[in-house]
């Protein structure tokens, strides 16, 4: 006879991710299950409350945070959402899952840790960036056995490989009031290189916007200021310098890859094949390195979200403290590409 008791889920914001992810990965675990919707309009949620059986539709965020039939309430919404949701949620005793990016900027960022940390009986997690998760703790070994010795150099080239698109129409992380300070996929790379070497000190980025403008849903063209084209210079904590480029207009380009270049050895990580790759002196070329069954990673944040509240376990991807992290350097190279100066990107 199963024991535990049942944890109640509300999900604000049943986007692709979320019905892709979550909602399977919630009712995937014991004795949950996901008692309230609330999508951004009255159809969309009552949709996926028939999909997934979900027996209560709300017409608003706050009848979830404040409903006595939700223990746990996940995050799904765009970044401008996370923070509101998340002080409210924390306030009326829920545990929370937002996804990524944590907020909009680094303040709203602090004062999501800050309240965490007024309620530590109150589980909090940020979903993790995805694409290196297989190989972090084979990285990490690798590096605290010496295989690159002093690391020199990091190289991060986030690209999609493809052409300009004018046609595109206008996506949440074009649009300032929806995502912030977050530009495209550089938190997502930063939270991967947080993982393997530490955060960064020092940024110095140029940043530009080649398609000035797109088309909503609706017809209406609007100007964008997000930029699609990053540069970032930075020094690492670790001692490393480190340059990070991430484009959506770099057309034919290789895929995405890290290179970390150390006094002994140099890795480089494949996004498009998932696979790493290392050398010494004296190898003429680098040689795929198997990941060990027992190291690699693979996606289990629900799982830890509930083993969490359970006590069972404890959130190592992603806390809100590494959330703060990556919204520190996001911000800090906002800054800096406005300036053209350098910034303290732990300072922000």
């Amino acid at each position: 006879m199963n024991t535990l008791k049942t944890i109640r889920v509300g999900i604000i914001g049943a986007g692709a991710n979320t019905k892709l992810r979550h909602i399977p990965g919630l009712l995937a675990q014991p004795s949950v299950e996901i008692s309230a919707v609330c999508n951004r309009s009255l159809e969309s949620s009552e949709q996926v409350a028939r999909q997934y059986n979900i027996p209560r539709v709300c017409r608003h965020w706050t009848e979830i945070v404040s409903s006595p039939e939700v223990d746990a309430v996940v995050i799904g919404t765009w970044p401008y959402l996370h923070c509101p949701i998340t002080l409210a949620a924390l306030a009326a005793g829920k545990h929370v899952l937002t996804e990524a990016r944590m907020a909009m900027n680094a303040s709203q960022a602090h004062q999501m840790l800050d309240a965490s940390r007024m309620h530590p009986e109150l589980i909090t997690q940020i979903v993790p960036a995805p694409p290196t998760l297989r190989v972090d703790r084979t990285v990490q070994q690798l590096l605290a056995d010496g295989f690159t010795g002093e690391l020199y150099a990091v190289e991060l080239n986030a690209a999609s490989g493809q052409f300009a698109d004018f046609t595109q129409p206008l996506h949440w992380r074009h649009d300032r009031d929806l995502s912030g300070m977050n530009t495209i996929s550089l938190g997502i790379w930063y939270e991967c290189i947080l993982r393997w070497i530490g955060a960064a000190q020092t940024v110095m980025a140029m940043t530009q916007v080649n398609v000035r403008q797109r088309r909503t849903d609706a017809g209406e063209l609007r100007a964008i200021s997000v930029p699609d084209h990053v540069d970032v210079l930075a020094k690492m904590e670790c001692g490393a310098q480190a340059h990070f480029r991430i484009s959506d207009v770099t057309g034919l380009s290789r895929g995405s890859e890290v290179w970390l270049f150390g006094r002994c050895g140099t890795l480089r990580y494949d996004a498009s094949t998932d696979k790493l790759f290392g050398g010494h002196p004296g190898d003429k070329e680098l040689s795929e390195i198997a990941i060990p069954p027992e190291l690699a990673g693979s996606w289990r944040v629900e799982e830890e979200f509930i083993h969490a509240i359970r006590g069972a376990g404890r959130v190592m991807r992603t806390t809100f403290e590494d959330g703060v992290k990556y919204m520190q350097f996001t911000e800090a190279v906002a800054r800096s590409a406005a300036s053209g100066s350098a910034v303290n990107a732990q300072s922000v």
